[in-house]
């Protein structure tokens, strides 16, 4: 992998052996960019502690709708929500020029850990039927350096719709490209 300059994960759950494991993190260490979304990157080889060091973050679950609300499909899971942009995200390549903006889709509750350079975070409320009392607030779309390599995270994008957005589109692209070699 040492001519690659960008490996776009999509691999939602699923596992990777040792040593394939072992080959994209010694291209990341090496220069090698990693980036994805949603489940594709946040959700993948759940059962690879050192996978999920490498990217910083991981999706935990989606809080949906009110359970008399669920009807038994995806859509249970679509609620509204804003992608709320930090200050650092100002000035930040990725993100620059996007404010804050609200989606109505899957918003993940994602476990992170302090290495991570988070751009935007979203906020999970309290609602009646949650067993939570306080807001949870999560990373919504982050980076992070590896070595010489790159890693780029961004929670949304579960539906075509959601990628269409012009928001989520273009910090997608910026995305990709940032982490590219």
């Amino acid at each position: 992998m040492v001519g690659v300059d960008l490996v776009m994960q999509c691999m939602t759950m699923s596992t990777i052996e040792k040593d394939e494991f072992a080959g994209l993190r010694a291209a990341i260490e090496n220069g090698t960019g990693l980036a994805g979304w949603h489940g594709g990157i946040a959700d993948s080889y759940r059962n690879t502690s050192d996978y999920l060091q490498l990217i910083g973050g991981q999706f935990a679950c989606h809080p949906g709708k009110h359970p008399d609300a669920c009807v038994g499909e995806q859509s249970d899971n679509y609620v509204p929500y804003t992608v709320n942009m930090l200050p650092a995200a100002a000035e930040h390549p990725i993100t620059k020029g996007i404010k804050d903006f609200d989606l109505v889709t899957e918003q993940y509750w994602v476990l992170a850990d302090d290495y991570i350079d988070v751009l935007a975070t979203t906020t999970q409320t309290v609602r009646e039927w949650d067993p939570w009392n306080r807001e949870v607030t999560s990373p919504a779309i982050w980076t992070r350096q590896w070595g010489k390599g790159r890693i780029f995270v961004a929670t949304p994008g579960h539906r075509v719709e959601i990628l269409q957005d012009t928001n989520v589109r273009t910090i997608i692209e910026r995305g990709l490209l940032w982490a590219s070699r």
